[in-house]
């Protein structure tokens, strides 16, 4: 079988989440919704675009909740990972060249003043819960409509509306991998693993189990 296309796919895609994001951050001058709609609009395209290919997930924790919902095997989860990882990887490292690496530690996300571990972990899930199940409600079940990418880019704006000035509202290991390593920018990084991760693997798990219908 032969991955390239779905990992090439999952690479670009992931990479034009992460360069865009970063540099809208940088641009925005603090405007959340002008973020939310740059997120939500690369998610939308790159959806849109690679869906066919790969499945568009461009998230470990979209892909973390198709493992769990038994629809994609284990090889091909490690591997979509990996991709999405260096996709946001080289993303970063091609910001930080063309603007600054001062504008990719703070495109980086991090936990507000006051916000605890325990809190982040539990908005990142909250949020990622909404992200997978729309996209498990519109991308993965063969009954849902077939809108591209629109209601999962949708889905990121409204979270990074809610959640933004929270945690940054990653819902996505690697939207936070790619940049903290390209800037050194680790504060709170385990918040980004484990909310996304745990929401995503609830998300797949309640909606193929207990929504999706058997074929």
């Amino acid at each position: 079988m032969n991955r390239l296309p779905s990992l090439l796919a999952e690479f670009i895609g992931t990479f034009t989440l992460i360069f865009v994001g970063v540099s809208a951050i940088h641009n925005a001058n603090g405007d959340l919704l002008l973020v939310a709609l740059a997120h939500g609009l690369a998610i939308a395209v790159m959806v849109s675009a690679f869906g066919h290919i790969s499945g568009g997930h461009l998230n470990p924790a979209v892909t973390i909740g198709a493992l769990v919902g038994g629809k994609i095997d284990a090889v091909g989860a490690i591997t979509y990972i990996v991709a999405q990882l260096l996709g946001a990887t080289v993303a970063a490292f091609a910001a930080g060249a063309i603007i600054s690496t001062e504008a990719v530690a703070a495109g980086t996300p991090v936990l507000a003043e006051g916000v605890s571990t325990g809190a982040g972990i539990a908005m990142e899930a909250i949020l990622t819960f909404f992200l997978v199940t729309v996209v498990f409600g519109t991308g993965i079940d063969g009954r849902g409509p077939k809108i591209g990418g629109l209601a999962i880019g949708l889905t990121v704006a409204l979270d990074i509306m809610a959640g933004g000035p929270i945690t940054g509202a990653a819902m996505n290991t690697a939207r936070t991998f790619g940049p903290a390593v390209a800037s050194g920018t680790w504060d709170g990084h385990i918040v980004y693993w484990i909310g996304p991760i745990l929401g995503g693997a609830v998300a797949g798990l309640i909606y193929s189990k207990l929504m999706m219908k058997e074929e």
